[in-house]
């Protein structure tokens, strides 16, 4: 480590894990000097202060050999130095992107902070150690789940003054709802599909930082204080809009605002009837490129050009069927997934080439699938089927590589093919928030942690009001054994939506595995809730308090939204706590009943999703004393695991298979299991090594040799105060 006194010297950039000290000539990695030629930490320097703006080779051979005549491969020589020396790669850019013809532009955000001559920042270093549990509520799936779903106004999560937003941009915009004036307010669909329209032909500007619709949904039209809401939004810039239809008569008004002065750049009217509107978004996204000096290249310009359908019905019943597929990607409406399915139908019925809707209605399926409702595997191959058909009809479609990712992502968990496909869309469109969110959990599922930080925190610049995205976040940084970065991004979470349940949750789960919390953990997922009563159950279970467990568990109403099929089921839940209890005739009841549930469970579900079933089935055996039985299906659920590629939810069903074993009396099959997930980084969201001391799953194999060992192993996770972990039998009535 480099040492100094405290002297203030300037600033520092910070960005991942490296810190950038310009007054110094001092690149650290992880507060480890980074060897670099002063001409690439200058060129370095240069792409680091214009985070986010592209610069030309022109620029910076202009700056770096300001007096000198250089040989055409020397700027690409010094990038390719500086690209191995931050482990970055011209093929998946994390730093630095290529653009080809044109130039260079760092991509990751940047902070910038004030340093002293140590290079350090000047808030103390914040200890961080690892952590995880095997979850009876269903954490391993809904982690995945949310994953389904900074700039200027990035939270200052790390304590800093001043982000990469004080640094040039690129020219920035946020398209708010557009204001419906319909006297029928049924047309609301209309309005938010003219809007979406819009927003989606800017994005395809590579010049452009378009805000994604997600955050900027939460707005009312034409808002008040448009200095304040750019400012969360992280732009200079707002385009706001109405719509009014009456009959085949449509007219769109369409502003482009200066945010920080509230000056009118430009304003238009559109007046247009049902079978020649659509085509206005390009027009309007053209406009809006010329008024903030974007360049458009050919293929970007083609893009405008391009139009929903040649059939006005389809395209309307384009935009309702989108409406319905927001609607229940937002609230988890599963019926307003139905009616966007049944709606995107109807639309490329009368319209077979419609390439988008058919893209659109892979989306939705794959989304439907992916929910767990209805016939899953026919719906995975249905959504695979229309993705493929899209990119038939226009190979360069981003919607239709998303469809396509997303197909493999979800359904076959093929994460390098899904990669592959996010990186397509990525490749055609640079600012997708979603597909920058995407590649990023894809990371996560890999095992490449820094990697998919720097991708969600990129999206994030792209979408900053968006809660799940920030819980995603935090849920990555547990995975590392991160918990102050988890407990800020679960915090900013909940501060973006005060309603987030899963970040809620998280953040309590994040407290327990930090330092063994259990009390500060309780009184963190304190509501009515279902989800929070089950996260209490789980706590409940944690202290052995059985029979408060059970009260709050049967609080609870035994139906599909409260116990989905990824969580154990209500009857096995209530049965073991009534074994612990010692109530056997009504807990082995409960239990069989559970075990009808999960086998019938088993033909409907694939990869990790069916090695979740066969541990509830195994759990359920060997609670019936059925141990043979219930071995039989651990092992199942082992082959499950092993054969996937999985390297982030995998490690969790692990740590599951470790406690089945334990269960079983089996220490010599349940430590080297453990041990071997606690070793790997990923393990965080479901478990923690100080949970050793805490969970009472381990109770059955806790005074055995091979388990004092681990316990030896892993004493720096020791909770504080923790001298013994009290039997079951004892705390049972508590």
């Amino acid at each position: 480590m480099i040492d100094g006194n405290t002297r203030d010297t300037g600033i520092a950039y910070v960005f991942g894990p490296f810190r950038l000290v310009p007054d110094e000539c001092l690149l650290l990695r992880n507060g480890e000097p980074v060897a670099l030629t002063p001409r690439a930490f200058d060129l370095l320097r240069l792409l680091v202060e214009s985070a986010g703006h592209l610069m030309s080779r022109e620029e910076l051979i202009k700056a770096l050999w300001p007096t000198a005549v250089v040989e055409d491969n020397s700027l690409p020589w010094n990038v390719s130095a500086v690209r191995k020396a931050l482990g970055d790669s011209s093929e998946e850019p994390r730093y630095i992107e290529t653009v080809p013809r044109r130039g260079y532009r760092f991509i990751a955000p940047v902070e910038v902070i004030g340093v002293n001559e140590s290079g350090r920042d000047r808030k103390d270093e914040t200890r961080r150690r690892p952590g995880w549990p095997w979850l009876i509520t269903g954490e391993l799936v809904a982690v995945a789940i949310v994953a389904v779903a900074l700039a200027m106004s990035w939270p200052r999560l790390a304590g800093v003054s001043r982000t990469a937003a004080t640094a040039p941009q690129r020219p920035s915009i946020a398209v708010l709802p557009f204001k419906n004036l319909n006297v029928d307010k049924q047309d609301a669909y209309f309005v938010a599909g003219i809007q979406d329209l819009i927003l989606t032909k800017l994005a395809d500007i590579g010049e452009l930082k378009v805000i994604s619709r997600t955050s900027t949904a939460k707005y009312q039209s034409h808002p008040d204080d448009l200095k304040t809401i750019a400012r969360q939004l992280g732009v200079a810039k707002v385009l706001e809009g109405s719509v009014q239809k009456q009959g085949d008569q449509v007219l769109i008004d369409v502003q482009l605002i200066d945010a920080r002065t509230d000056a009118h750049i430009w304003a238009r009217s559109y007046q247009r009837t049902l079978a020649n509107v659509f085509g206005v978004e390009g027009e309007v996204a053209e406009k809006v490129a010329t008024a903030l000096t974007a360049r458009l290249s050919p293929a970007e310009t083609k893009r405008l050009g391009t139009h929903l359908s040649a059939d006005p019905e389809a395209n309307d019943l384009f935009l309702r069927a989108e409406y319905f597929t927001n609607q229940g990607f937002t609230d988890s409406d599963f019926a307003a997934l139905r009616q966007a399915i049944a709606t995107y139908r109807k639309a490329v019925a009368k319209a077979p080439k419609f390439a988008l809707a058919w893209a659109r209605l892979s989306f939705a399926e794959s989304l439907l699938a992916w929910d767990d409702v209805g016939d899953v595997k026919t719906l995975e191959a249905q959504a695979r089927a229309d993705a493929e058909h899209a990119l038939e009809l226009v190979p360069d479609l981003v919607a239709a590589h998303l469809a396509l990712g997303y197909c493999d992502f979800w359904g076959r968990e093929d994460y390098p093919a899904a990669q592959k496909a996010f990186s397509a869309a990525l490749a055609l469109r640079p600012s997708d928030a979603d597909a920058l969110a995407a590649r990023g959990q894809i990371k996560r599922r890999l095992g490449r942690f820094d990697a998919a930080i720097a991708s969600l925190e990129q999206a994030f610049t792209l979408d900053p009001r968006n809660s799940d995205l920030a819980y995603v976040l935090g849920q990555t940084y547990l995975a590392v054994y991160r918990y102050a970065d988890a407990e800020r991004w679960f915090r900013h979470a909940l501060a973006l939506d005060p309603g987030n349940l899963l970040a809620k949750r998280a953040n309590a789960r994040a407290i327990l595995y930090a330092s063994g919390d259990l009390a500060g953990a309780l009184a963190a997922a304190q509501g009515d809730a279902p989800l929070l009563k089950l996260t209490r159950v789980d706590f409940l279970i944690d202290g052995r308090k059985y029979r408060r467990a059970l009260a709050v568990l049967d609080s609870i109403p035994d139906t599909a939204d409260n116990f989905p099929a990824y969580t154990l089921p209500k009857a096995e839940l209530q049965g073991y706590l009534y074994l612990q209890l010692g109530d056997a005739a009504r807990g082995r009841s409960l239990e069989k009943q559970a075990l009808a549930e999960s086998r019938a469970q088993l033909p409907r579900q694939h990869g990790l999703a069916l090695a979740s079933d066969w541990q509830d089935v195994a759990d359920e055996e060997i609670h019936l004393g059925r141990i043979t039985e219930g071995l039989r299906a651990i092992a199942r659920a082992q082959a499950l695991l092993t054969k996937s590629g999985d390297r982030f939810i995998r490690l969790g069903y692990l740590v599951g298979n470790a406690g089945l074993y334990a269960s079983a009396g089996r220490a010599d099959l349940a430590v080297p299991l453990l041990d071997s997930a606690l070793g790997k980084p990923g393990v965080g969201p479901p478990y923690s090594p100080v949970m050793l001391w805490i969970d009472p799953l381990w109770d059955p194999i806790r005074h055995d040799p091979r388990f004092q060992a681990l316990l030896k192993k892993y004493a720096r996770y020791k909770p504080a105060g923790t001298t013994a972990v009290a039997s079951a039998s004892t705390a049972a009535h508590k």
